[in-house]
């Protein structure tokens, strides 16, 4: 169970969050979306590596950062969090009838799923000469073998410092100013998509779900470690495996430009 806390506590939690939301917000409408325009006219290999290395850095610093310091405070809140959550009726009939065979029958199914949509989306790209993408995306794929391991790194670093952030961090500190373990778990996930605002309204509703997704798994399996492997095995997916299949580009020592990609809903140019 939750523990019981003092309005001295709770204040001081809710200003703590109010401070980190506000600031996510504002960098993602802003900073991010600024710098995502500018990166989207690059053309330079060195000058596309220069911004995924700073991308890198600063996601691990702040995002990292936050989850740990934020952690070390709410840790307590962590566990208990996770047990009221999964107590809850829908979630603990979800574990009751995912045990056994059942369970990992449709972890099996689903691995095999979406190995094989994944192969049958790549030949029809190739097929059709471009992605479906869904967001304003096409432009962080890499373009060539250098640019590779950034988009491995981003997908690896987003996968653990993400998932600490908004499956652990945020939703304890969130919990202790709601008082209600769902609503903590569920505004953390939304704020997740909100953070990618820069690939349009489409993108946040997309990640949004991904964050929903995210969220489910954790609290249905009780492992951030696996919901971790879930995340960065979704984004290399995005990252190194369709612009190796697609687009060959671990052949290209230089630069290469992409076939426009299939959209699903036109994108609004972002603002410089």
């Amino acid at each position: 169970m939750l523990p019981d806390l003092d309005w001295l506590t709770r204040l001081a939690a809710a200003l703590l969050a109010t401070g980190l939301l506000v600031l996510f917000l504002v960098r993602a409408i802003r900073k991010d979306r600024r710098e995502y325009a500018r990166f989207r006219r690059y053309r330079s290999t060195v000058r596309r590596q220069a911004m995924l290395r700073r991308w890198l850095i600063e996601s691990l610093a702040l995002f990292g950062g936050t989850a740990a310091l934020v952690l070390l405070a709410v840790h307590p809140f962590v566990a208990p969090l996770l047990a009221e959550t999964q107590a809850l009726p829908p979630v603990a009939w979800l574990r009751d009838a995912l045990t056994g065979g059942l369970g990992a029958g449709l972890l099996l199914g689903a691995v095999v799923g979406g190995t094989l949509l994944t192969v049958l989306g790549v030949r029809s790209a190739r097929a059709e000469g471009g992605v479906i993408m869904v967001g304003d995306i096409a432009s962080l794929l890499p373009r060539n073998r250098p640019e590779l391991g950034w988009g491995a790194a981003l997908s690896v670093n987003a996968g653990i410092v993400e998932e600490a952030l908004f499956r652990l961090a945020l939703p304890a500190l969130l919990v202790i100013v709601t008082g209600e373990p769902l609503s903590a778990f569920v505004l953390a996930a939304l704020v997740f998509g909100a953070l990618h605002a820069y690939q349009g309204w489409l993108g946040v509703v997309a990640t949004s779900v991904v964050g929903l997704l995210f969220t489910t798994l954790y609290v249905v399996s009780g492992s951030i470690l696996l919901a971790m492997l879930v995340h960065v095995l979704f984004d290399l997916r995005t990252l190194v495996v369709i612009p190796m299949a697609v687009y060959r580009v671990h052949k290209v020592p230089g630069s290469v430009r992409f076939p426009r990609p299939l959209a699903l809903a036109a994108q609004p140019e972002a603002d410089a």
